[in-house]
């Protein structure tokens, strides 16, 4: 029987652990994707989960804002979009801005549809973290967010 190996050692090689644990992290969230996914719709896949999320979030976002922040191709993120219409959970403006783009939102199903998932999913995280102290889990999601913005300042000023 082959043992996966130890995680490094966070005191002795914190970015070594940093690694592990993230990678151990994104391996866990892709096999709940879909999961996640239907609960907004059935149809819904995975990796469009994402772009609602951030509509959601940024209603009046463009397409190419979209394909800027996930950093993937406008023509992937338009599929996606395209799927999102379809299925009733975004709806398409003309920018009055610039006529060419499209300003994106929430329809009120897809709001209604995307608030029952977040809060299943924040409800999760309580449940997991019941034996948690409230100041740990706060202090969590501020690293993950200053994490987050500085792999994502630092991914844009290494493009090539």
């Amino acid at each position: 029987m082959t043992h996966a190996p130890a995680a490094p050692d966070s005191a002795r090689d914190p970015f070594g652990a940093l690694e592990y644990e993230l990678r151990v992290l994104i391996r866990r969230a892709q096999s709940n994707a879909a999961t996640i996914a239907r609960l907004v719709h059935p149809e819904l896949e995975a990796s469009a989960y994402p772009l609602l999320a951030h509509i959601s979030t940024h209603p009046g976002t463009r397409g190419s804002d979209l394909a800027a922040h996930f950093g993937v191709g406008r023509a992937t993120v338009s599929r996606q979009l395209a799927r999102l219409e379809q299925l009733g959970l975004i709806r398409r403006a003309v920018d009055p801005d610039d006529t060419r783009g499209q300003l994106l939102s929430l329809t009120e199903d897809g709001e209604a549809r995307f608030a029952a998932a977040r809060e299943g999913r924040v409800s999760a995280l309580g449940r997991a973290l019941a034996d948690w102290d409230h100041d740990d889990v706060a202090r969590l999601a501020q690293l993950l967010h200053r994490f987050s913005a500085a792999w994502a300042g630092w991914r844009e000023s290494h493009r090539d």
